[in-house]
């Protein structure tokens, strides 16, 4: 069998989407396929992109092919991305990183009281109804 590591065209008309799939090279484009390798969305700007480079290293050894395409994701997937085609689940690569990681480790809620030692509240909403009878 001859593999070969192409893109497989998923999503509707218009709004294409594309699997990194190990197919046989008698294969359709769309067809069977041995193995699902990540995902390509061009649509979002930049590109989402996903791949597991392991099970490509694997696919390379066993002889399989990559498709011109396939190798320049595969590429810039090893680089962590470009200015084009970011990682998916990726940090942004904005300047603003370091500042958003630091105002999120702060999050203490300060509109919020604290609850009181001994369980009571001033909110009217846990007040218990004393005529109901207890359930059990």
């Amino acid at each position: 069998m001859s593999a070969k590591i192409r893109l497989r065209r998923m999503g509707k008309k218009k709004q294409a989407k594309y699997r990194i799939v190990v197919a046989d090279s008698r294969s359709p484009r769309d067809g069977r396929f041995v193995e699902n390798l990540g995902f390509y969305d061009p649509i979002p700007h930049p590109a989402r992109l996903s791949v597991d480079l392991e099970r490509v290293d694997y696919w390379l050894d066993e002889g399989a092919q990559a498709s011109p395409t396939v190798a320049s994701l595969v590429s810039k997937a090893r680089a962590g991305g470009d200015a084009k085609v970011a990682l998916a689940g990726a940090a942004p690569t904005n300047g603003d990183a370091e500042a958003d990681a630091a105002a999120s480790t702060d999050e203490t809620p300060e509109s919020e009281p604290a609850a009181e030692p001994d369980g009571s509240s001033d909110d009217a909403s846990t007040v218990k109804d004393e005529s109901a009878p207890p359930s059990e």
